[in-house]
C-alpha cells in the first residue's frame, strides 16, 4: 500500500497518498508555487522504460487546491535539489518568463574528480547535440548554442573539488559537459565522467539553492536544499562541515 502522509495545509482532511515521501522534501510553499528538493534518481518525466517519476505524482502537492501543481523547469534524474512547480496557470507563466530570461539565479554544487587551478572562472563553451539520434548527449562545438558558467572553489581534498556553480544559459547537461571539457569531470557522472553506467558513487551534482524575482515589489522567494547522503562524504573530504 502506498505511504500516507498527512496533509499539513489542511488539519483534520483524510490523509493524502505521498508514495514518493514528497510532503517532507517541501522547501518552500506559497499561493504561487512551490519548491521541492527532487530526490537524486527520480525523473521528472516518464520515461520510455516506465517507473517511478515526479510528474505522475504531483498530485499529493496539492495542498488544497483543485489542480495539480506543474513544472515550472526540469532537473536530470540523477541530480537532486531545489525544483520549482507551479500552482496555476498565471504562475506558471510568469515562472517560465523568468526562466526564459535567465532571471532566475541557480546556485549548483559539484564535487569534481581534480578541479580548477583558479578559485573563480567562467567556462565559456558553446555546445551542440552529440548525435541527433541522442539529442540529449551533448558536445563542445564552436558553431552550437552559447553556454557560459560561473565557478566557485568551496574547498579541496583528496584529489577532488568542491564547486559552486552558477550557469548563466541553462543547456542540456551544460554543467555536466562543462565540467569534463574543463579537465574536471563530475565525480560519478557516467556519461562525460570516468563512472560506470550502473553501481557507480552518484552523480556528485545538486541544485542547492535558487532565488526567483517573481514579484519586483517583493524580496526575490528562495530556497536552500541540503546535501543528498551520496554526495556528503566526499564534501566532508573537500571540507564541508554539514552546514
Amino acid at each position: 500500500m502506498p505511504m500516507q502522509a498527512p496533509n499539513p495545509h489542511s488539519p483534520g482532511h483524510p490523509a493524502v497518498d505521498d508514495p514518493l515521501g514528497l510532503l517532507p522534501r517541501v522547501l518552500h510553499r506559497d499561493a504561487m508555487m512551490l519548491i521541492i528538493d527532487k530526490p537524486a534518481g527520480l525523473p521528472v518525466h516518464k520515461g520510455p522504460g516506465g517507473g517511478a517519476n515526479l510528474a505522475d505524482h504531483l498530485g499529493s502537492l496539492r495542498f488544497g487546491l483543485p489542480r495539480d501543481p506543474e513544472l515550472a523547469h526540469r532537473l536530470d534524474k540523477e541530480t537532486s535539489g531545489c525544483l520549482v512547480l507551479g500552482r496555476h496557470r498565471k504562475a506558471l507563466a510568469r515562472l517560465a518568463d523568468l526562466f526564459k530570461a535567465n532571471q532566475i539565479d541557480k546556485t549548483y554544487w559539484a564535487v569534481v574528480e581534480g578541479g580548477p587551478q583558479t578559485e573563480t572562472g567562467t567556462i565559456d563553451l558553446a555546445m551542440a547535440p552529440r548525435d541527433p539520434k541522442r539529442g540529449w548527449w551533448m558536445k563542445i562545438d564552436p558553431k552550437g548554442q552559447p553556454a557560459v558558467t560561473r565557478f566557485q572553489v568551496l574547498g579541496r581534498g583528496g584529489g577532488l573539488t568542491w564547486l559552486a556553480l552558477e550557469p548563466v544559459t541553462g543547456r542540456t547537461h551544460q554543467l555536466r559537459l562543462h565540467c569534463q571539457a574543463s579537465g574536471y569531470p563530475i565525480l560519478g557522472d557516467p556519461i562525460y565522467g570516468h563512472a560506470p553506467r550502473h553501481g557507480g558513487p552518484g552523480l556528485h551534482l545538486m541544485a542547492r539553492a535558487i532565488a526567483i524575482p517573481f514579484d519586483a515589489k517583493k524580496p526575490a522567494v528562495t530556497a536552500t536544499a541540503p546535501p543528498p547522503r551520496h554526495m556528503q562524504g566526499a564534501l566532508a573530504a573537500c571540507g564541508w562541515t554539514g552546514v
